[in-house]
């Protein structure tokens, strides 16, 4: 048998590349393939590496040629309340993202004073209404005082 260096070197089929003229398949504004790197695992490449709004814009419009086709899915009330439904089932499950959401809701109410007195107003009336309630708090407050 024998090695590759014994052997005479094919004719070359591929074509030669002007160096004054990009290739059909690389752009003008871009190095050549053979000195660009590969992307890393976690570098967003095309469609994903674009800014929101840019990306907005492109899916409304394959949203209206979907639409004008006669191919894109209107949900029906009942498809479009089991997805909800879906949704907010697999998100509860996270619990620290409810924890979250709860701590930030909490903070948002806290801040609004007319609505906390409100609530006090109106837990206090529930309150003062029991009668049962308010002797025992009554008894604990003179116990306390050394009253009896």
């Amino acid at each position: 048998m024998a090695s590759m260096d014994d052997r005479e070197p094919r004719p070359s089929t591929a074509q030669p590349v002007s160096e004054s003229a990009p290739s059909s398949t690389e752009s003008p504004d871009k190095p050549p393939r053979s000195s660009r790197r590969p992307p890393s695992s976690g570098e967003q490449r095309g469609f994903a590496a674009m800014d929101e709004e840019k990306q907005r814009q492109i899916a409304s419009k394959g949203g209206k040629a979907a639409h004008e086709k006669g191919t894109a899915h209107e949900f029906t009330p009942d498809e479009a309340r089991n997805a909800g439904r879906k949704g907010g089932e697999a998100v509860s499950q996270n619990r620290a993202h409810m924890s979250e959401i709860g701590r930030k809701g909490g903070e948002r109410v806290s801040q609004d004073r007319e609505h906390m007195a409100q609530i006090g107003r109106k837990g206090g009336e529930a309150v003062s209404g029991d009668r049962e309630h308010m002797a025992e708090i009554g008894r604990k407050g003179g116990e306390a005082r050394g009253e009896r």
